[in-house]
C-alpha cells in the first residue's frame, strides 16, 4: 500500500539495543517492519472484526490476559533489562497491563451498548461503530502499559490495531506481540517495528482511522498539523508535563517530602507525570527542604535487576548527556548537585544522581520537560503567588497539592488547568481506574486510563419512520 505523503529520512533495516543498565549486554537484533503487509492485513480484518459480537471480542482479550499473566516474570525482566527500569517497577507495569484488560472489558460493556432514546419522535437507536484500523505509538518509559491501554480499548471496540513500540524497547515489545497476536483473528493485532519515520508513515497512511500517540510535544504537534485536513481520523495525544507539587503552610511536610522524592525518582524521572517542580510556601521552606533532601537520599542508582533498587538508569547516552548539561546550569542555586555515575555495582550504564535546584530561571530547567530526576524548587509568598508560579509553564498534566485543608484543595483545583489533580499524593499516582489525560501542551484531552474506549468508535443514529419497515 502506498501512502499519499513523502517519507522522512530513511531508517536502518535493523538495529540492536544495549541494556542501559549494563552496556555489556547487547540484545537481539530487531528488523524494521515494512508497513504494507500489516496495513493490508488490518484493512482486510477490519470489517469482520467490527462485526464480531462483543462477547467474542472480549473472550479474545481474556485469552490474551491469560497469556500475559503466564509471562509476567519474563516480561518484567525484559522491561528492566531493555529500559533500565528497576525490576520492582517493571513488575508493577506488567501487573497494570494484566489488570487493564479487566477494566477495558468493563468499559466495553458500559460504553458500547446500544442506546434506545425515549424522547425521540420515532423509534430510534444510537450505536457505536468501530473506526477501523488504529495506530498505537508507544513510548519507551512504559513500553507495554501505555500503548497496551489504548490497544486493548481499540480491540474491544472492534478496531484492528497496529502497535508500534519505541525502538528503544523493541525486544520486550516483540515478546508482548508474540503473546497478543495469536489471541485474535489474523490481521487484528499487528506489531510494527521501527523509529520515528515508520511511526509517522503509519499514522499518516490513509487506511489508519484512529491514532493514539504518546511522546514529545514536537512530534505530537506535527502529527496534529499533518492530520488537520483529514476529518475522519481521530487523534489522541499524550505529550508529557512539567508537573508541580504545591506544599502549603499547613502541609504534612514528612508526607510531602517522601511523596515528592518518589515522584521525581521513579523510572529515573522518565515519566510524563513525574514531579519536576516544587512550589513551597515561604513559612515552611526551610523545614521542608531539609526533609526533602533526606527523602531524596533514599534514591541511589543501582542494578535495575535487583528488587531493592530504587533508582535505575536513564534510557540512553543522549538522555545522560542532556542530564549532564542541565546540572551545569548556573541560573539557580543547587541544593543537591547532580552527578553522572558511569559505573554502578561494576556495571557501566547511564546512571545519574537526583538533583535539586533553587529558583532556576533558564527555560531548559524551569520550563522544559527534563525526563530525569531533577527537581526545581520555588518559594511562594502566598496562595496567589503559588498559583502564579504554577501557571508559568504551558503544560497541564498532573499537579499535587499538599495541604490539610479541603477548602484550599478545592479552591486551587478550580483554578488549575490540569487534567489530574491529587491531594497529598505523588503526581505519579495515576491509577488505571481513572481517566488520564493532559490539557494545553500536555495533550488534547483524549484521556488514557479509564474510559479511553469512548474515543475508539463513532456514534451513529438510527431512526425508524412509523410503519415504513416490515
Amino acid at each position: 500500500m502506498n501512502s499519499n505523503h513523502s517519507p522522512l529520512n530513511p531508517e536502518p533495516d535493523s538495529w540492536s539495543n544495549h541494556s542501559p543498565g549494563d552496556l555489556s549486554i547487547e540484545l537481539k537484533k530487531i528488523t524494521r517492519t515494512e508497513l504494507a503487509p500489516p496495513l493490508a492485513a488490518a484493512e482486510k480484518a477490519a470489517r469482520l472484526w467490527s462485526r464480531t459480537p462483543l462477547p467474542e471480542r472480549l473472550a479474545c482479550l481474556t485469552k490474551a490476559q491469560q497469556g500475559l499473566q503466564a509471562a509476567k516474570t519474563s516480561l518484567a525482566h525484559g522491561i528492566s533489562v531493555e529500559t533500565g527500569k528497576p525490576l520492582k517497577e517493571a513488575l508493577g507495569e506488567v501487573d497494570a497491563v494484566i489488570a487493564k484488560i479487566t477494566l477495558t472489558c468493563e468499559d466495553a460493556q458500559r460504553y458500547l451498548k446500544i442506546e434506545t432514546p425515549c424522547d425521540t419522535p420515532h423509534p430510534s437507536q444510537i450505536r457505536r461503530l468501530a473506526r477501523g484500523p488504529a495506530a498505537v505509538i508507544a513510548p519507551f518509559n512504559f513500553p507495554l502499559h501505555l500503548g497496551h491501554g489504548a490497544a486493548v480499548a481499540y480491540l474491544a471496540a472492534g478496531n484492528p490495531v497496529l502497535f508500534k513500540p519505541s525502538p528503544l524497547a523493541a525486544v520486550v515489545a516483540e515478546q508482548y506481540g508474540h503473546i497478543m497476536q495469536p489471541c485474535f483473528p489474523e490481521g487484528v493485532f499487528n506489531l510494527v517495528q521501527g523509529g520515528g519515520t515508520t511511526g509517522r508513515n503509519l499514522c499518516l497512511d490513509p487506511h489508519i482511522r484512529s491514532i493514539c500517540f504518546t511522546g514529545s510535544i514536537q512530534v505530537g504537534r506535527s502529527l496534529a498539523q499533518e492530520l488537520a485536513t483529514d476529518f475522519s481520523k481521530d487523534l489522541a495525544l499524550e505529550l508529557g508535563g512539567k508537573n508541580a507539587s504545591l506544599v502549603f503552610a499547613d502541609a504534612d511536610l514528612d508526607l510531602a517530602a517522601i511523596a515528592i522524592a518518589q515522584a521525581a525518582c521513579l523510572t529515573a524521572g522518565q515519566r510524563c507525570n513525574a514531579t519536576s517542580r516544587i512550589i513551597v510556601h515561604h513559612d515552611v521552606q526551610e523545614a521542608f527542604t531539609e526533609k526533602l533532601l533526606t527523602a531524596l537520599s533514599f534514591y541511589q542508582p543501582g542494578d535495575p535487576l535487583l528488587l531493592e533498587t530504587t533508582l535505575g538508569s536513564l534510557i540512553s547516552e543522549a538522555a545522560q548527556n542532556r542530564y549532564a548539561g542541565l546540572i551545569t546550569d548556573t541560573s539557580g542555586t543547587w541544593l543537591k548537585q547532580g552527578k553522572v555515575e558511569p559505573l554502578i555495582a561494576g556495571k557501566k550504564g547511564y546512571y545519574v544522581q537526583p538533583a535539586l535546584v533553587l529558583n532556576p530561571t533558564s527555560a531548559s530547567l524551569s520550563q522544559e520537560e527534563c525526563f530525569a530526576p531533577i527537581l526545581n524548587l520555588f518559594i511562594a509568598r502566598d496562595l496567589i503567588h503559588m498559583l502564579e508560579l504554577h501557571n508559568q509553564t504551558p503544560y497541564g498534566l498532573t499537579t499535587s497539592l499538599f495541604t490539610r485543608s479541603a477548602q484550599i484543595f478545592q479552591n486551587m483545583a478550580d483554578e488549575l488547568m490540569v487534567g489530574n489533580i491529587y491531594a497529598n499524593l505523588p503526581t505519579t499516582f495515576s491509577p488505571s481506574t481513572l481517566p488520564f489525560g493532559g490539557l494545553r501542551d500536555s495533550g488534547n484531552g483524549r484521556p488514557g486510563g479509564r474510559g479511553f474506549i469512548r474515543f475508539t468508535t463513532v456514534e451513529q443514529a438510527l431512526q425508524l419512520g412509523k410503519d415504513t419497515l416490515t
